[in-house]
């Protein structure tokens, strides 16, 4: 590896083409000025200068190496600066839960980025350690605070060529006897399955997924229909939302933040930013 002492002497050398002005410009001796270039020919493997009484002229190997050499050395320069600045940063760390809306999520963190300077903003998995958590209010835990950010309204979702894509609206009577994906979690799926009980109907539940996106993807590939946020399923120009005649289902997105304990200095900003 090049020592960037000796490309410094190198580029004096090159810029004064006099061995003595350029010892004086790099603030050291002409023996040592000498034995570095020595070095750096050796190390390079030919000769950069050829030396006279008047002083050196270069070769065209140091022509070529020049702006190479002031381009590396001037990238050095910059390195304690990139540092500092990057330990200047405001460090924020966020769990994000699967399942939201790419769109409404690109728009907090893009809201989030005008409202905090010089951020270095990571987004790590839901079930990472992290500052705060993006989430669903049913989510929070006991000892969290709920700050909300956005809600999504649960609709029925059908593929486009489904009989129920030409309806404009459907009540919970309608779905008696359709084909249904369940999404145990959801509390949304368990509202209508009780509506439908309440009047002595039922959906034929005939899968069952863990996600929201696995859901869409059930209902994509023709196996029934289902409710899903609206916000993820906004960009998919293969399922038709169908309005749904009864109580408003609809889940609330936010940050989680732990409520015993100080929070970091820059979500506490972030939050009073977004209040």
């Amino acid at each position: 590896m090049i020592d960037l002492r000796l490309l410094r002497f190198f580029i004096a050398i090159f810029e004064e083409k006099n061995i003595t002005a350029a010892a004086q410009a790099c603030h050291v001796s002409q023996p040592s000025l000498s034995a570095g270039l020595k070095q750096l020919e050796e190390e390079l493997g030919g000769p950069l200068f050829a030396r006279s009484k008047k002083g050196v002229q270069a070769l065209d190997s140091a022509s070529y190496l020049y702006p190479l050499a002031v381009k590396l050395v001037e990238e050095a320069k910059l390195l304690p600066r990139l540092f500092q600045e990057k330990a200047a940063r405001q460090k924020l760390r966020i769990a994000v839960m699967p399942d939201l809306s790419q769109g409404r999520l690109s728009r907090f963190l893009k809201t989030l980025a005008s409202k905090l300077m010089r951020l270095d903003l990571e987004l790590v998995d839901y079930h990472s350690p992290a500052d705060c958590r993006l989430t669903l209010d049913a989510l929070r835990e006991e000892d969290e605070i709920f700050f909300p950010l956005w809600e999504e309204d649960y609709v029925l979702c059908v593929p486009v060529d489904h009989e129920l894509a030409k309806q404009k609206s459907i009540n919970a009577a309608q779905l008696h006897g359709y084909d249904f994906i369940e999404c145990p979690p959801c509390e949304a799926h368990q509202q209508t399955i009780g509506l439908l009980a309440c009047n002595n109907m039922s959906l034929n539940l005939v899968a069952k997924a863990e996600s929201k996106s696995l859901v869409m993807s059930l209902v994509l590939a023709g196996f029934g229909i289902s409710f899903l946020p609206d916000g993820l399923i906004e960009d998919e120009p293969r399922l038709k939302q169908v309005v749904f005649d009864g109580p408003r289902m609809f889940r609330r997105i936010g940050l989680c933040y732990p409520s015993h304990q100080s929070i970091e200095p820059v979500l506490a900003l972030l939050l009073r930013e977004l209040s």
